[in-house]
């Protein structure tokens, strides 16, 4: 009891536990606070960035996440409150009449707080170790949301590159027909179709370069970054793993580790601890003794105690504590609530980890390359002069589109990767 008295506020201590915590779920080194042998962001800035020095930015500079973490610094400091008992009363009071006078002295402390003390320091306790929780939480939120972000810039990047290309060969094609069209080799249909794929390929190039530009926005404002700030992103997405992962354990995984299923059990505690509080004082409130002096003109001192007490006369204190009840049962069943939802998310993350593994595998492995050896068999007869430079521009349109799907695919397999580390480590990944 002495020792919960005598807390004190530490806020880096929290905050090293919040990194430990982010940490075992990130998969790399956390810090929120800048050490000196740590790089600064303008140095992970200086170099092409990767994920993991994304999400390292992110958590060093994001301006939302520091403003979660004075939460954090108020639950530390009820959990310090928690552990002090209320300051005594001192009252004085001083009559005077027909000549004589009465002073009367007294210094009152709270018992009942003193009785309560451990219990309100440990519910307060629990109360801080979910605050602790809940900062990781949307640490580990900010980092999964960082990843996606990259990726999406990264695909982005590569895709509006393409489409560049695309918008090349469709140039080609129509300058082509319309000369052919004016000397009288080439159909106006044809001619026409030609132009029509040309500016569909100028359409889809506008709309590419802005999704390139929202997307590197959009990891712009996850890394808490200056409008002036420039970051330099990499050519082209991470190369697919050899194999993917297999689903060992991953919903037992996900009901010990996820921080969303370890809140509602702190909360289930918390509340429970709550209730028993609740009803050893549905009865008796309020209880405060003390010291109490009295003195009187011409009388010798008079020294005693004095105690005051609420008398439960017209409330007893059961709405009270049906009401600590049912919120106890309400945490009860949001626990099981967030359970089911973990297990079931898990399983629909690993879903898309592998149709989206397979399907940019599959174009990696047979699409793209099928793609190409029909190009190359395309430029084989147009050198034989056995198929038209149009039938070859058209057939480069089509690899380039393969490509283009490729990376849309592998953009994909990426995200559904960090979506499925943090339903098993973080927590929800929507919002139904």
């Amino acid at each position: 009891m002495l020792l919960a008295g005598c807390a004190s506020l530490s806020g880096d201590a929290g905050l090293n536990d919040v990194a430990a915590l982010t940490q075992g779920r990130v998969g790399q080194p956390v810090q929120f606070n800048k050490e000196p042998s740590s790089p600064t962001v303008e140095q992970l800035l200086s170099r092409p960035l990767t994920a993991d020095s994304a999400v390292q930015i992110a958590l060093l500079n994001s301006p939302a996440l520091k403003a979660s973490f004075a939460e954090l610094g108020v639950a530390e400091a009820d959990f310090v409150q928690a552990g002090r008992v209320r300051n005594p009363g001192f009252s004085f009071s001083r009559v005077r009449g027909g000549g004589e006078s009465e002073i009367d002295r007294g210094v009152m402390f709270d018992i009942a707080g003193l009785l309560t003390l451990p219990t309100r320091s440990r519910i307060e306790r629990g109360r801080y170790e979910q605050a602790k929780l809940q900062a990781a939480a949307q640490a580990v939120q900010l980092a999964a949301d960082t990843r996606r972000a990259y990726f999406m810039a990264v695909a982005g990047v590569q895709s509006a590159t393409f489409a560049e290309q695309v918008r090349g060969a469709a140039e080609a094609g129509a300058q082509l027909a319309e000369r052919m069209a004016k000397a009288g080799n080439w159909s106006k249909l044809d001619e026409a179709r030609e132009r029509a794929f040309y500016q569909d390929a100028v359409t889809q190039l506008a709309r590419t370069r802005h999704e390139a530009t929202a997307s590197r926005e959009r990891l712009i404002r996850l890394l808490g970054l200056q409008d002036k700030q420039q970051l330099t992103l990499p050519d082209r997405l991470p190369d697919l793993p050899a194999q993917p992962q297999e689903m060992e354990n991953a919903e037992a995984t996900a009901l010990s580790q996820r921080l969303d299923v370890l809140i509602a059990r702190r909360d289930s505690e918390a509340t429970a601890s709550a209730l028993g509080l609740t009803k050893a004082t549905a009865f008796v409130n309020v209880l405060d003794a003390g010291y109490a002096n009295k003195s009187s003109s011409g009388q010798p001192r008079e020294n005693g105690y004095e105690v005051s007490l609420e008398l439960p006369l017209f409330d007893w204190g059961g709405a009270k504590v049906a009401r600590a009840e049912a919120l106890y049962m309400q945490s009860v069943h949001r626990t099981a609530d967030v359970a089911v939802r973990a297990r079931s998310e898990v399983r629909e993350a690993y879903s898309a980890y592998r149709s989206t593994y397979d399907i940019a595998r599959h174009y990696r492995d047979e699409v793209v390359p099928l793609r190409k050896k029909i190009s190359d068999e395309v430029l084989l007869r147009y050198n034989g002069m056995l198929a038209s430079v149009f039938e070859l521009l058209a057939d480069s349109r089509e690899q380039l589109n393969s490509v283009n799907t490729a990376i849309e695919t592998q953009r994909d397999f990426w995200i559904a990767d960090t979506t499925l580390q943090h339903a098993i480590h973080g927590g929800s990944n929507t919002k139904d």
